[in-house]
């Protein structure tokens, strides 16, 4: 599975968001990375390592 991430990247998590939403924006990226929750705009940062672990899959790509 490819799991080829990059900023500003739509991902699915394996669990949704309390709000009950599952699409996910990379917005900042290095050790640690924040993902921006698409349905109520609340923001969490998660580890590099634990974040691959929760992906799912990667939805819409960002075009440069």
């Amino acid at each position: 599975m490819d799991k080829e991430f990059g900023l500003y990247d739509i991902v699915e998590m394996k669990k949704p968001h309390p709000c009950g939403e599952n699409r996910w924006k990379i917005i900042r990226m290095g050790m640690d990375i924040r993902i921006k929750c698409e349905g109520c705009s609340h923001s969490v940062m998660i580890p590099r390592r634990e974040f691959s672990r929760k992906l799912k899959k990667i939805l819409v790509k960002h075009e440069e």
